[in-house]
């Protein structure tokens, strides 16, 4: 074991006298007197030439740092990048101040308090990275001079936005518990006055004096989601001068309609995990048979039904401002009224999310859809407002349950009233349709999104919806109710 570790020490690419015995340190001077070693900083030994230097303590930056400054914490502004040099500085808290140029990296000692509950050694050695709590208060120190140490408020309201948004209201309410504990050993009360602040105006129980687009959102009367807002806006714009195909409804006796008002909501409700064999679904909705086994789902499949056909209901446009919020809740009270657990008309309380995905803060939900509603009269009625109408209910998923299906429900009612075909969405198409979603969720790309609504509209406008089990049978044989996309392709139907 000795052997294996003299080995390790004595590595002559990077020698630290930090980790060696005197009698290593003695030797490693004999060697650099003859030439055969070059010194680096105080300490820092290396048998590298000197262009190879910079590359070294970039690789080894976190050994050498806790050589030289045992004890140290990143500092403020290196913490809150997560431990990288910014601009080739990074900033560390010791015991005293002062400012060290190495091989491509300048060192700015700050003096500060020693490591503290909650600081944790980096790769096991003496150098240590700072609690979420601690970074937060140091980084709202005052900069004086040219050492910017602290990267300020904005950035810090920034962060915590950025946490809420990903861990949710309760991570910040543990943070904030944190930073109190640990503001008076760190002598950072002022600090922690400003932080509490934030953090109070982000969950909505104090006003603070925001700095961001996203922390004013926030505190503004009826509080909204800026990010999902930026997102929407995105969207209209591409919409506002993306010229869509609109095919015109297919529909035109009330025995069409009822069937196709059929076929919406069975695949809708498909989409959401409600399954049910066609003519089983059938059974129940055209044919009035008892509902005996899953009531809730049918009751599901029964409620988009209702609303696809109901005039008052598949006429319905998304209305513009504060008067939407009662519009929703009323059509998702109506839709959901066989399922009161769901909390029919009652935006949601807690957070919901799908996969990765987290949905608008229950707290930013009104604001978010009075926002977000006021950009549908700047987009072009039909296809374009239907689209944007269908994502912002998807984006905000304003309710606890069926948000998807009110989604699409008033993205067709857009399409009815300027005459257009609505669009189903058939099983096979789900998986495309729920990915297209996510990169605009996620990449801020409409146009996956858009070239997949142009399909199934185009799709569905292709069928003839007079004879039930002739479009059903149709749509078999387009494949529609099959899940593999690397077994079927979905196909048109041709007349």
């Amino acid at each position: 074991m000795a052997i294996a570790r003299k080995k390790a020490t004595l590595d002559d690419t990077l020698l630290l006298y930090a980790e060696m015995t005197p009698a290593e340190i003695r030797a490693v001077q004999r060697r650099q007197r003859n030439g055969e070693l070059k010194r680096i900083a105080t300490g820092v030994i290396t048998s590298l030439p000197e262009q190879s230097w910079e590359a070294l303590i970039a690789r080894e930056r976190i050994r050498v740092l806790a050589a030289l400054y045992p004890g140290a914490i990143i500092g403020p502004r290196s913490a809150f990048m997560g431990g990288a040099p910014s601009d080739g500085v990074i900033y560390l808290t010791y015991t005293y101040t002062k400012r060290i140029d190495l091989p491509g990296l300048t060192v700015q000692l700050l003096d500060g308090p020693p490591a503290a509950l909650g600081d944790m050694p980096m790769m096991g050695r003496q150098l240590f990275f700072p609690s979420s709590a601690r970074a937060l208060l140091e980084n709202l120190t005052v900069s004086r001079g040219k050492v910017q140490k602290s990267v300020g408020p904005a950035a810090v309201e920034q962060r915590l936005i950025e946490i809420c948004e990903a861990r949710g209201e309760d991570a910040l309410g543990v943070l904030r518990d944190s930073a109190k504990a640990l503001a008076p050993t760190l002598n950072l009360e002022r600090e922690h006055t400003i932080l509490d602040g934030l953090i109070g105006s982000i969950l909505g129980t104090r006003k603070s004096a925001m700095s961001t687009v996203a922390g004013k959102a926030m505190v503004a009367a009826i509080p909204y989601d800026a990010n999902r807002l930026a997102l929407l806006e995105k969207l209209a714009q591409h919409l506002r001068t993306t010229p869509l195909a609109q095919p015109p409804t297919v529909v035109k006796t009330e025995q069409a309609k009822t069937h196709f008002a059929f076929l919406e909501s069975y695949f809708s409700n498909f989409i959401e995990g409600t399954e049910f064999e066609i003519d089983e679904a059938k059974g129940i909705v055209l044919e009035g048979k008892p509902i005996i086994e899953r009531p809730k789902d049918s009751h599901d499949i029964l409620g988009v039904f209702r609303q696809a056909l109901n005039p008052g209901w598949a006429n319905q446009t998304l209305s513009s401002g504060q008067s939407v919020l009662t519009q929703l809740q009323e059509r998702h009270a109506d839709q959901m009224k066989e399922r009161p657990e769901v909390g029919p008309g009652e935006f949601k309380a807690k957070p919901n999310r799908a996969g990765n995905t987290e949905f608008v803060a229950p707290r930013l939900v009104r604001g978010t859809l009075v926002e977000g509603s006021q950009m549908l009269p700047t987009v072009p009625s039909g296809i374009a407002r239907a689209l944007l109408a269908m994502f912002l209910i998807a984006e905000v998923h304003p309710f606890n349950d069926g948000n998807g299906r009110l989604a699409r429900l008033v993205m067709n009612a857009e399409l009815s009233v300027a005459g257009s075909c609505r669009i189903i969405i058939p099983t096979l198409f789900r998986e495309e349709y729920l990915d297209c979603l996510r990169v605009l969720t996620r990449e801020g790309n409409p146009v996956p999104f858009l070239s997949a609504m142009q399909l199934a509209h185009e799709w569905t406008a292709a069928f003839d919806y007079e004879d039930i089990d002739k479009v059903i049978a149709d749509m078999k044989a387009c494949n529609a109710f099959e899940k593999s996309l690397v077994r079927f392709k979905l196909l048109t139907p041709s007349r």
